[in-house]
């Protein structure tokens, strides 16, 4: 079976190449906003789902919670694994299928690291495997970017330069999704990557929430929780928490 986009491009080097200005310092701002507002217990237990090179996990473990990090990509779980310690784990694993069962008090799943799938089934799948793992009374943060602004301002053709490589970046939308093609060459070599992620909206979430068995708690507009605005704001972060059913 062919990969699929995201197993390829994220375990990429040049993925990491391109999303350098990714710095910890933002990763940190989110963290300390949501730790502030949701005010977990010290003993918590965290997941971060699709947790990439564990910016975020790094630092929940670093202000004292128990963390467990997963990705699909070897190459972004291989590097993370540097920094595990008693109470900081990480693991290749597939979003749709984890093991956990009624384990975490926290679920983490930020920076857009879902709509990936073909199928809406996939998107349940993922998000019933999340409800899952998580105790009675866990919550789950889920952050996307927020569809509507970008649909709205989509730039059809960019340039990027990172580290001597000239990234051709073209996007558009198709059957409900944001595609962006990634063009480049280096060393004499032309590479070509692609993001295919899923324009959800807000109603789309809530579908997807209730076929799931999640309840929407709250819901915020960038990494500073100020409120949502469909036309302006930049993210779309939900805290849910588990329905009975």
């Amino acid at each position: 079976m062919a990969a699929k986009w995201y197993q390829n491009w994220f375990n990429s080097p040049y993925y990491h190449i391109l999303y350098h200005q990714r710095n910890d310092s933002e990763a940190e701002f989110f963290i300390d906003n949501l730790c502030e507002h949701l005010k977990p217990a010290q003993e918590s237990r965290m997941l971060d789902i699709a947790c990439g090179k564990g910016r975020h996990s790094i630092y929940l473990n670093k202000k004292g919670f128990d963390v467990t990090g997963i990705d699909l990509s070897f190459s972004s779980i291989k590097y993370a694994k540097q920094f595990e310690n008693e109470r900081l784990k990480f693991f290749q694993h597939d979003m749709r299928n984890l093991l956990f069962i009624n384990y975490f008090d926290l679920a983490f799943n930020l920076f857009t690291s879902f709509g990936y799938f073909a199928s809406d089934r996939d998107n349940v799948n993922a998000l019933k495997s999340f409800r899952k793992s998580l105790k009675k009374d866990g919550l789950l943060v889920l952050d996307y970017f927020n569809s509507q602004k970008i649909l709205t301002n989509l730039t059809n053709r960019e340039l990027k330069t990172a580290q001597g490589i000239d990234f051709n970046i073209s996007k558009e939308v198709k059957q409900g999704r944001i595609i962006k093609s990634i063009e480049f060459k280096d060393k004499n070599k032309d590479y070509k990557f692609q993001e295919d992620v899923k324009a959800f909206s807000f109603a789309d979430f809530e579908k997807l929430f209730k076929l799931s068995g999640f309840r929407i708690i709250e819901y915020f507009g960038n990494y500073s929780l100020d409120a949502f605005d469909e036309g302006q704001s930049d993210r779309l972060i939900f805290i849910c928490s588990k329905t009975d059913a």
